[in-house]
């Protein structure tokens, strides 16, 4: 068996082809793995100098051939990417072919890449698919098109075929970054080994080869063989028993702490740089001593300390494992007593601060994967400074929301959804925490409560009149409209009366809040938004420079729209109809299953029938919208929706002038 670091042009170029033996499943990669894919290859694009980014393994075979025949190979593993790069390349060869200054690279990227030219019959192409899936690729590779079939060949030709539509970028450039840009390992196997045993083992489990096994052997290769079984018992085995299966996460984040971002698929290679012989067990030791650190990132209960322990289980809870390089460098500084107790409670509570405020204001975190790894360096090199006054100096000015910001966002975001009740209800149990009781409060066996709930029923409709479906949609997930309770079984979908006797026989102060409440409507809900929005901000209250009371710009009452940007593009808008209408236009043209979800999630804002909606105007894809609306409900739906549909805060703004 060898196996060599490679460049996918190596394996693409030349003569050869690769043959899918057929106990291999068909293609099946489909929308997630293409996305992924499709980001590291932007990712290599806007670099500079291109880094190699590790795709993982592929093992092969050579099988006999004629002397003057194509070189063949089984394709015992690794087929999936190998035929997702080559349906890519020929998406960028079909384009290059409708621009006639590209003509020359799509017949380089046909010849040298797709087809072996010089040869006819099946042995014309690369790449051989199994049997199924061998029409829609030859169809792809002969005429550049689509054949007939339903199948995730045409379905992975049109994703790419629509990404590369939507960014304005060179083709020669995603051409090179493909060929040049993306590495493997490649394992060529003995001509004795069986294939289906190879395959049965590489697949075993279900599991795919992790890049913490090369990274083991690459190791164990460069300490001295008498050496191994001792270190590896020491060191490797006790790593991998702790994180099991977060093992190559915690390498890339380890690597990361030395003040760079690290993409999954580099993990192997930047080791690979930063390891050799003379300090490869120098290298393990350190990795074990900080994978002691990463456990109880990940496993709070391992930290004996409980101040910090229930520090870092609230960040945990927060779900924003980027901080983790940062933070595996305070907690070294934290063992090695270069942080007391205190300092590094501190650190965590500015960290938490940060998250929380960024999370309620719908800010993007793609940003934080390069700011954090650099952070600590930036913080140490100014040796004059506290650690704690550097790190609330450089947080604050990463696009921390002020407090205006702050509580506008907490009235208005939804709280409560698919990853993000586990925050929501951070929020709550801190608010409720706030109030100061002497006995700790155990929210062990309490849930979210949605007060106006989920499903109305006729009484419900009527306690909150005319606009209940507007009130509803709007508000069903706001701040203003949870609370925690013991009783949710018995909550149900009760009227509003017989909801408050029972939250009231509730220990929560979070509950006595509905002592003088007599009615649960649209004015009650944001009265109590505003009201948990206030303590929110004593609780994580403004550490950047001033009192961070400045108001922000976007306050939509007695304003006009002028330009709406969306990804950083610009419409120009007259009213904020207009925003509403080219929001919901781009939406349904960015995703159209996200978009279907937006009309079952609020169909008395968008619907497909427009006798549902007062006053409507219809979209370029059929829908309607609901136009009689004030401006504070238009945006705070187009906040949402943007939001549902994966957009951050920065990603959608509208510039406005008073009247």
């Amino acid at each position: 068996m060898k196996a060599s670091e490679t460049k996918l042009q190596k394996i693409l170029e030349g003569t050869q082809q690769y043959l899918v033996p057929l106990f291999q499943r068909p293609y099946s990669w489909e929308k997630q793995q293409w996305e992924n894919l499709w980001n590291d290859l932007i990712d290599l694009t806007e670099q500079e100098t291109i880094t190699p980014h590790f795709m993982g393994s592929i093992v092969t075979l050579q099988t006999i051939s004629v002397p003057e025949g194509v070189s063949k190979y089984l394709l015992i593993d690794g087929q999936q990417r190998l035929t997702t790069i080559l349906i890519l390349l020929a998406v960028v060869r079909d384009r290059a072919k409708q621009q006639k200054e590209t003509n020359k690279l799509a017949e380089q990227i046909n010849n040298t890449i797709l087809i072996n030219p010089y040869e006819t019959g099946l042995e014309l192409y690369k790449l051989q698919p199994t049997q199924a899936d061998r029409w829609s690729f030859h169809h792809i590779i002969d005429h550049g098109s689509l054949n007939s079939e339903t199948s995730l060949i045409n379905e992975c030709y049109r994703f790419f075929d629509k990404k590369i539509s939507q960014k304005n970028i060179e083709l020669s450039l995603i051409k090179t970054a493909i060929i040049s840009g993306f590495s493997l390992v490649s394992i060529l196997l003995d001509k004795d080994e069986n294939p289906h045993l190879v395959f049965e083992s590489l697949n075993a489990k279900g599991k795919p080869l992790s890049q913490a096994d090369l990274i083991r052997n690459y190791f164990f290769m460069k300490i001295n063989e008498e050496e191994q079984q001792k270190n590896y018992a020491k060191y490797w085995e006790p790593m991998q028993a702790a994180l099991g299966d977060n093992l190559t996460e915690f390498i890339r984040h380890y690597l990361m702490k030395y003040g760079r971002e690290v993409k999954n698929d580099q993990v192997y290679l930047t080791l690979k740089d930063r390891v050799n012989v003379k300090n490869a067990l120098e290298s393990l030791e350190d990795l074990a001593k900080f994978a002691d650190y990463y456990n109880k990132l990940i496993n709070p209960s391992q930290e004996t300390n409980k101040s910090i322990n229930s520090l870092l289980m609230r960040i945990k809870r927060l779900e924003l494992t980027t901080v983790y390089p940062f933070l595996l460098n305070c907690y070294d500084d934290y063992s090695e007593g270069k942080f007391s107790i205190d300092e590094f409670v501190e650190v965590l509570k500015i960290l938490e601060n940060f998250i929380i405020r960024r999370f309620v204001c719908n800010l993007p975190t793609n940003s934080l994967n390069k700011m954090f790894p650099s952070l600590y360096s930036q913080i140490r090199q100014k040796i004059d400074q506290n650690f704690m006054v550097g790190l609330k100096e450089t947080l604050s000015s990463k696009n921390y929301p002020k407090d205006e910001k702050f509580k506008s966002m907490l009235k208005e975001v939804e709280l409560y959804g698919v990853k993000k009740s586990e925050k929501a209800r951070l929020i709550l149990e801190s608010i409720e925490q706030s109030f100061g009781h002497k006995e700790g409060v155990s929210f062990n066996n309490l849930s979210i409560e949605h007060i106006m709930p989920q499903k109305l029923n006729k009484d419900w409709e009527k306690s909150l009149r005319e606009d209940w479906e507007i009130t509803h949609e709007l508000l069903l997930h706001t701040l203003g409209n949870l609370t925690l309770t013991g009783y949710n079984p018995e909550l149900s979908n009760h009227r509003f009366p017989k909801k408050r006797e029972i939250l009231l026989e509730s220990h929560l102060e979070l509950n006595q809040y509905f002592q003088e409440k007599t009615t649960w409507n649209r004015e009650d809900i944001e009265q109590r938004s505003e009201d948990l929005a206030e303590i929110c901000l004593k609780i994580w209250p403004y550490f950047g420079e001033g009192s961070g009371q400045e108001k922000i710009e976007g306050i939509v009452r007695g304003t006009k729209p002028k330009f709406l940007f969306v990804n950083s593009k610009k419409y120009t808008v007259k009213t904020w109809r207009d925003v509403l209408e080219t929001t919901l236009n781009i939406v349904a043209d960015l995703d159209q299953d996200k978009f279907q979800k937006l009309v079952q999630n609020y169909p008395r804002f968008v619907n497909w029938n427009d006798q549902n909606l007062r006053d409507s105007r219809q979209l370029e894809n059929g829908a309607f919208i609901e136009v009689n609306l004030s401006a504070e409900d238009i945006n705070s739906f187009c906040l949402k929706v943007i939001e549902r549909v994966g957009l951050s805060s920065e990603d959608w703004q509208v510039e406005t002038f008073l009247r």
